[in-house]
């Protein structure tokens, strides 16, 4: 798999497309930090990760309110082939602030807000609607 994280939003994307209430993919580091900021954004209800041999797993509970899904879309930005990255007066703002963009800083994992607070730009990573 040459882009994990493209591949995560499409798992994620597809369940909700089939109305799963729970989706389980391989885990890694920044699968982690991404879903800990869909977490905090009320994008998805929780997560946990799964300890199984040979590897462990992400389980993710999706989040919908009335019967909708939460998220109606999700875009990857900066692919292992064309790297994208923005400073702090160029980070994107994702339909007029009702969506995210995660951003790969030198502070970790955040928000488009939070990068903007803490005055960081960094790698943009995929935007969250």
């Amino acid at each position: 798999m040459t882009d994990p994280i493209a591949d995560m939003l499409a798992r994620i994307k597809n369940a909700l497309l089939a109305r799963h209430k729970e989706v389980v993919i391989p885990h890694s580091k920044i699968k982690q930090a991404i879903a800990q900021i869909l977490q905090n954004n009320d994008y998805i209800e929780s997560f946990e990760i799964v300890k199984q041999k040979p590897q462990s797993a992400l389980s993710i509970k999706l989040g919908y309110k009335n019967k909708w899904p939460k998220i109606t879309g999700a875009n990857r930005i900066s692919k292992p082939g064309r790297r994208l990255y923005a400073s702090v007066d160029r980070i994107p703002v994702t339909l007029n602030g009702y969506g995210i963009t995660i951003i790969s800083t030198s502070k970790g994992l955040l928000t488009d807000k939070e990068a903007k607070k803490q005055n960081v730009g960094g790698e943009l990573l995929c935007q969250i609607w």
